[in-house]
């Protein structure tokens, strides 16, 4: 299945163990979806053991519900040698019906291959950009880590000034 599963879905429902003391779908099961999500993803495009290394641009948009039907959808966005940037977008509706899936959450999230014996990182597929969308999704990925490298970067100035 290598190189073969651009894009994966995952559905459910939100249950009552999900949500915070408001009510409403804590920030950490979210994530944790996210990670769910990505990881079949990464092994699915690399058919190879991934794990997680970056995740940038997280944005929490609008509230998740008890017993709301969940979307996680990623989509691989970009390759490096052993890295896989996957979009990743969290919708919510009420599975009876009445309103359209809102947008909850979005973020990029970046996994890489590892080798079974010694943990090391190993070549993926790369991706062929083909489209106009292709390229802009590449560039945006690309970006997004990129913003997120520069605040990595900052904290570590203001965190070894502070000791």
């Amino acid at each position: 299945m290598s190189g073969q599963q651009r894009e994966l879905t995952l559905r459910f429902l939100a249950q009552p163990t999900d949500v915070n003391y408001g009510g409403k779908v804590h920030g950490g099961m979210v994530m944790k979806w996210i990670d769910q999500a990505g990881y079949a993803a990464a092994v699915g495009w690399s058919g190879r053991y991934s794990v997680t290394v970056a995740v940038g641009g997280i944005r929490f948009v609008a509230p998740i519900r008890i017993s709301d039907l969940v979307t996680v959808s990623t989509k691989l966005v970009h390759t490096g040698t052993s890295s896989m940037h996957f979009a990743v977008d969290v919708m919510a509706a009420d599975p009876i019906g009445g309103e359209p899936p809102r947008l909850c959450t979005h973020c990029v999230i970046v996994f890489v291959a590892l080798d079974g014996v010694e943990g090391k990182p190993v070549a993926v597929p790369p991706l062929q950009l083909v489209s106009e969308e292709d390229r802009r999704l590449a560039e945006y990925a690309t970006r997004v880590m990129e913003l997120s490298k520069g605040i990595e970067q900052t904290i570590e100035r203001y965190r070894v000034a502070g000791d």
